[in-house]
Formats: C-alpha cells, structure tokens, sequence
C-alpha cells in the first residue's frame, strides 16, 4: 500500500528551509556589522603607501600650486581606479580627487591626530595625518588598492559559531517538538504496564493534526478499551467468586445432613476438605478482585511492623508446632511504617505460611526487619527466608502471578491455588512497596515498604 506524503514530512522540510534562512541571514547580519579594519602586517605597508603619495601630492602642491596637486592625483586616480584627498589641518579641501568619500576618515584623523586605515571589499581607505619640509600640517586621504582579504579568523569562527547556534536552536525546537509526545506517551504506557488503567495521554496531544496526534489518539483509544476488558473480567471473578459461596454454603448444609443420616464415612471427610479449600480459594479470589478494582484511598495509620510482624511469628509458630520447626525473628528497633493493618498482616501471614510449608521438619524460618535505602530513599526492608527447595530461577519473577505453579510435586504437597503470594504481591504495591524472591539455601522473600520516618521528613 502506497503511504501518501505525511504532514510531519512537510514539517521537517519546512523547519530545514527555515534553519537555512535563519542562518543566511545571521551570516549576512554579522557581514553588515563587523568592522573593517585590516590586518595589523599590511597596515604599516598601507600608511607606508599613503605617506609617500601623500608627501608627493604636498610637494606639487608648495611648489606648484592646489591645481597642479590636483591634476596629479587625478592622474594617480586614472592609473590605479582610486581617488585621492588633500586637506589641511581644518579639513579644508586643497586638492580634490573625490573628498566626499573620504569625510568620516579625515574627521577622525584630524580628531585623534592618528592615521586612519579602513579596509572595504580589498581596497584599504586611509587617511594619514602629513608634515610638509615648511612645517606645515596636513591631511592626506585615499584608495589603496591591496589584496588583503576581508574575512579574518575570528570573523570566520564569529560566523561558523553563530550558523551553529542558529541550527542547534532550530533543531532542539524541532526535536522537542517531535520528541516531547513520544516521552509523554513512553511514560503513560509505563504507568498503563504499572497497573493504572486510567492514564490516558495529555487531550492538547491528541488535538495536533499530525502522524503524533493519530499515534495519540490510537494509544488512548487502546487504553481505553484495556481498561473495559480487564474492568469487565475483574467483574466478573468477582462476580462468580461472590455466586459460588451460596451453593458452597448449601453443599456445606447438605453434607452435615448426610452425615447425621448416614453416619460417619471418610468419604463424607474427604468432601469436607474440599469444600473448605474451595471456600478459601473463593475467599482468596474475592480478596484478589477487590484488590484489582481498588480505586479509592487507602485508609492507613501509622504501624510499628515489628509488632505487626510479631503477631505473624506468633502464629506461625503456632501452626508450626507438629513439625517442630521454629520462626527465628529479629528486629533491634520498632520500624514505622504508613499503611493499613489488616491488609499488611494479610499480606505478611501469607509469605509466612508458605515459608512454613515449604521448609522441611526441624528447621527454622528466619525472619528479618532492617533499614535499606533503595535509590536513594529509606525504606523498611522484610525478609522471610526458609530452607526448602527454593524456586527455579526462571520461576522467580512469575510466582506472584495468580494460579502460577511452580511445579506438579510441590503444588501437591502444599495444595494451594497459587493466590497467596499474587494477593501479598498486590496489597504492597497497593503501599507504594515493593515485593522480590530469590534463592539462598532456600527461598528468601523480601518486602521493601516506604519508612515512615522518610514521609514525615
């Protein structure tokens, strides 16, 4: 499909015409404006030149007169195509050969006392303050003809500099142009891939009527329907989440019913084992969909998390009791945390389960908290770190994902749903927080909250 000339294209070729406009002009500014005074080698040749045609032209002038002064340099004047002046001390005309043109460069000359040499498109003007062998004081001015060039090196690096200054400003105007829209939409897609399905870009991008404000307009079009497809699939887990509890409550009911008929049977057992772990995992589902659809503010307060933390271990080590294990915990000072109670010790007790489950009998899950800083921001870091098997290295980054499994033999052993981990991953970034795994003679899960102390600096 043939791709018809784009207006971006008509934008950058009018911005490349413009630089070279803008920079011609620059260049022919810095022409109108540079002054031209020769080069300090030729000056004393060019004076040397107008002393000795001007000492000439006094000469006739003593001897024979201002007409035959004149007539002299007239002569001068058809052989080299210049013009010639001589004054006096006042600036009165004694001999002509074109003084008008040289009426700044007598005043000054005769303002300063001092010679006066302008070069102009390779003929050096200059006006040469004179004695004659009487005494007599005059003023001498004109063309010399020399081959002197007119640009200098600090005139070439003047306009060099000034047609790169010129471009790079014209280029970073384009490039911001340009560019700006793209970072905007890198940093919303960012936020979209963060889990903020609401982030759309900015409307005055969508306005532009380019290939950008399509690109926009397409991305905010795809936002928006990211965010009705995964709205409507949260709904709806939560939906049936919530409508599987009625029927689980009346098969609950009913077994009790069949039981005091039938008497006991490990049949009866065995349904009751499996309707409790499918009211946990619908239970966790409910927990995982509200997390998802959370919108409004989180109600915090400030925490101790080692308390909090305390009161985990304590149950843990609880529950622990017929394995014999042991939760070795460690915490030199209370760590203050913003957050919300319930959700955190949810959170916490469900890494803390699995660490139990999954560390064999007769060892200790360790328990650590301590301050970190993670570019350059303080933060609370918990460890919890069993001795089990650990978890493939490819697995690491997908076990906080809901219902992944990392493998057929401990999936039996510890018959989860995969939900655990997925709701703690959820209610610390739901904290500003974040969550990690990684191997060590074990697995080790660490959780980083922002500190308290940090917030309220």
């Amino acid at each position: 499909m043939k791709l018809p000339i784009r207006k971006l294209f008509w934008k950058i070729f009018l911005c490349f015409w413009a630089t070279v406009v803008a920079i011609v002009v620059a260049i022919v500014i810095t022409f109108i404006f540079e002054p031209q005074h020769t080069s300090s080698p030729w000056h004393e040749n060019i004076l040397q030149i107008a002393r000795y045609a001007g000492t000439s032209a006094i000469e006739e002038a003593e001897l024979h007169g201002a007409t035959a002064a004149t007539a002299y340099m007239q002569d001068l004047g058809n052989r080299t195509h210049t013009h010639a002046c001589l004054t006096d001390n006042a600036g009165n005309t004694i001999a002509d050969g074109g003084c008008t043109l040289f009426l700044d460069d007598i005043t000054r000359a005769i303002s300063t006392g001092k010679p006066q040499v302008i070069l102009r498109n390779h003929v050096a003007s200059a006006a040469v303050p004179l004695q004659s062998t009487s005494g007599k004081r005059y003023i001498y001015a004109a063309e010399i003809p020399t081959s002197v060039s007119t640009v200098s090196k600090a005139a070439v690096l003047t306009r060099v500099s000034i047609a790169i200054l010129v471009s790079f400003c014209i280029c970073y105007l384009l490039t911001r142009y340009l560019t700006d829209p793209v970072l905007h939409l890198r940093k919303a897609s960012h936020s979209l891939a963060a889990g903020d399905l609401s982030t759309r870009a900015s409307h005055a991008l969508e306005q532009r009527n380019d290939e950008l404000g399509s690109l926009v307009r397409d991305f905010n079009t795809m936002a928006t329907q990211i965010e009705e497809l995964i709205s409507r699939q949260r709904q709806l887990t939560y939906d049936l989440s919530h409508e599987l509890r009625s029927p689980l409550a009346r098969l609950n009911i009913a077994l009790d019913i069949v039981r005091e008929r039938k008497g006991s049977d490990p049949a009866f057992d065995q349904a009751e084992q499996d309707l409790a772990r499918m009211d946990e995992m619908i239970g966790r589902m409910l927990t995982m969909a509200k997390l998802d659809t959370f919108l409004g503010e989180l109600q915090t307060e400030r925490i101790d998390l080692t308390d909090l933390v305390a009161s985990v271990v304590r149950s843990a080590e609880f529950e622990s009791r017929d394995r014999s294990n042991a939760v070795s915990f460690t915490a030199q000072q209370p760590f203050l945390v913003n957050g919300n109670p319930e959700l955190l010790h949810s959170a916490i007790e469900n890494i803390m389960r699995n660490a139990i489950r999954y560390t064999p009998p007769e060892t200790s899950v360790e328990v650590h908290l301590q301050h970190v800083t993670e570019q350059g921001k303080p933060f609370v870091q918990l460890s919890i770190h069993d001795h089990g098997p650990g978890v493939p290295e490819s697995d690491l980054a997908n076990i906080f994902r809901p219902f992944y499994r990392v493998g057929t033999d401990r999936d039996r052993q510890s018959g989860g749903a995969g939900l655990g981990l997925a709701i703690a991953d959820r209610v610390i970034r739901l904290h500003g927080g974040t969550i990690r795994a990684h191997n060590a003679g074990g697995l080790c899960v660490e959780i980083l909250l922002p500190s308290a102390d940090a917030i309220t600096a």
